[in-house]
């Protein structure tokens, strides 16, 4: 059994490493968040840097690469994706702090809404973060978080990302 599953494999392994796999990510909807991609520098809403961002498309365009550094010494890097079967977009993030958000969601307007929630000794703290295309071609992400099951929401970062020349 063993020896013709892998003569099996043999035989069509290449003839399936020469084609691209079923589903590919050219739908509108896996390119919703393309207004994202480029290399930015990022300013909080009053105007102070807060660091600068690269977006990049991997994966033959079924994802988002996101590598930030931050004024203050934060990096980080995310992995946003559109998840064709759940209709979502995930990102997964982490930083060099070791903090890390999971989110989903979807578009909402003109923008991509994300929630997740992380768990902290309070208890359960919901994350929204919210990307939208602004004038000029610049972008606005907007991250809030309530500790009240959403009843409130506190900005944890309004930046502007304006493309690098």
């Amino acid at each position: 059994m063993r020896a013709a599953w892998l003569a099996v494999t043999l035989i069509t392994w290449p003839a399936y490493a020469a084609q691209p796999p079923a589903g590919n990510c050219n739908t509108d909807a896996h390119h919703q968040l393309d207004f994202w991609i480029g290399d930015w520098s990022v300013t909080h809403s009053d105007g102070k840097a807060a660091g600068e961002n690269r977006i990049a498309s991997v994966a033959g365009g079924c994802a988002l690469y996101e590598s930030w550094a931050g004024e203050g010494g934060i990096s980080g890097h995310s992995l946003t994706f559109y998840d064709g079967l759940a209709r979502k977009w995930r990102q997964h993030w982490i930083d060099n702090t070791g903090s890390s958000l999971d989110l989903a969601g979807s578009k909402v307007g003109n923008s991509i809404l994300l929630l997740g929630e992380t768990q902290e000794l309070s208890g359960t703290v919901l994350q929204r973060l919210t990307l939208t295309p602004a004038e000029g071609g610049s972008v606005r992400q907007l991250w809030e978080s309530s500790a009240d099951g959403g009843k409130r929401w506190k900005t944890e970062f309004d930046g502007r990302y304006v493309r690098k020349r």
